[in-house]
């Protein structure tokens, strides 16, 4: 009956299972150990020199990167620079530090942990000729243990008094002290702190998505499509382009990863790729997977995403499903959003206020 729809249809955007609380960061004990760990090194905090990390990557890297590099400028007894971000091939997003975060909320509340400056002192500048890219690039490898940092790289640190590390995406191991996992909580959760601009223009984003969800009581599904191209590409799925559509994709992989997809030991697979669920999700599929879990045509979606791959041909038919399909371009004004043109987090904070999130890795 059209009362037993309704009623089912509500249901969708219970949660059925117990919402996990949200843990604090580690507890008095490991501050104390963070406390007597800097008393025992008997220097006085950041002594040891400068680090200096180039974060790579999409926006979740770059933010676990800026955690390991204020992990590991504790564990080095370092003072950290602001970090830089690299400028991706494929997403050409320019943003640096402080177009994204607020700098002055980061380094206050790093403060007792970790000192933060946004330069290199001058003298250090003027032995690099004013660039910090002259500075030699030391290369860490991937999941470095704490003994690495302080059997190899604490040495350089002292002699030369600056070190610079990049790329820095997973360059330390999961496995470290609870005073160092210390500073890594503190820094995602206390110090890393969305920039006001982006913050203001995400909230009114999310407000007027909740204006246009007026049939599902201000409730909206948020979708993670992860459909662009150079996912599409990586996978090394295969789509219904045909031979053209491969040899395209073969082009790019050979153009962005450079023989990283010719390597004798790799050998791929596409059918087995989606036999495992390798592959990404087409807007259709995720469509199809929110209709199967009970959504109508009146849910509204908010898709966050770069540009997707092959827009016009691939979200036609999501649309189609799900009329009430929303971007960053259909909330905001392009004035609003000039500001943020090339800016990938603005998408990501949308997600902000959604009911059900579908987020695709």
């Amino acid at each position: 009956s059209k009362c037993c729809f309704l009623l089912q249809l509500s249901s969708v955007w219970k949660y059925k299972r117990r919402v996990k609380v949200q843990k604090p960061c580690p507890n008095s004990t490991a501050r104390n150990h963070f406390s007597m760990y800097r008393t025992s090194i008997m220097e006085s905090p950041g002594s040891s020199g400068y680090l200096i990390v180039d974060a790579n990557g999409g926006l979740n890297q770059q933010r676990s990167a800026i955690c390991n590099a204020v992990a590991v400028a504790g564990l080095l007894n370092a003072i950290l620079v602001i970090p830089r971000f690299e400028l991706n091939s494929v997403w050409r997003d320019p943003s640096q530090f402080g177009d994204i975060y607020d700098e002055e909320h980061f380094i206050n509340n790093l403060k007792g942990y970790v000192n933060v400056v946004r330069e290199l002192p001058e003298a250090l500048m003027e032995r690099y000729d004013q660039n910090i890219s002259n500075i030699p690039n030391f290369r860490v490898q991937a999941w470095a243990t704490v003994n690495y940092y302080l059997g190899v790289v604490l040495p350089i640190l002292r002699d030369q008094r600056v070190i610079r590390i990049a790329p820095f995406a997973n360059r330390l191991t999961m496995n470290v002290p609870s005073h160092i996992q210390l500073l890594r909580c503190i820094t995602n959760y206390k110090a890393l702190k969305f920039s006001p601009p982006i913050s203001s223009l995400a909230e009114k984003l999310v407000s007027r998505m909740i204006e246009r969800s007026s049939m599902t009581g201000g409730k909206y599904v948020s979708v993670h499509l992860r459909f662009e191209q150079d996912m599409v590409a990586f996978s090394c799925c295969v789509y219904e382009g045909g031979e053209a559509e491969k040899l395209k994709m073969d082009s790019f992989r050979e153009q962005e990863w450079k023989g990283k997809f010719k390597r004798k030991d790799r050998v791929i697979v596409p059918a087995l790729n989606r036999i495992e669920g390798k592959c990404p999700l087409t807007p259709v599929e995720v469509g199809l997977m929110l209709r199967g879990m009970g959504f109508d045509n009146n849910t509204s979606i908010y898709i966050a995403s770069g540009k997707i791959y092959q827009a016009e041909k691939h979200l036609a038919p999501l649309r189609e499903m799900f009329p009430l399909l929303y971007t960053k371009e259909s909330l905001a004004t392009p004035d609003e959003l000039a500001p943020f043109e090339v800016n990938l987090v603005l998408p990501f904070l949308q997600c902000f206020k959604f009911e059900v999130c579908l987020k695709k890795a």
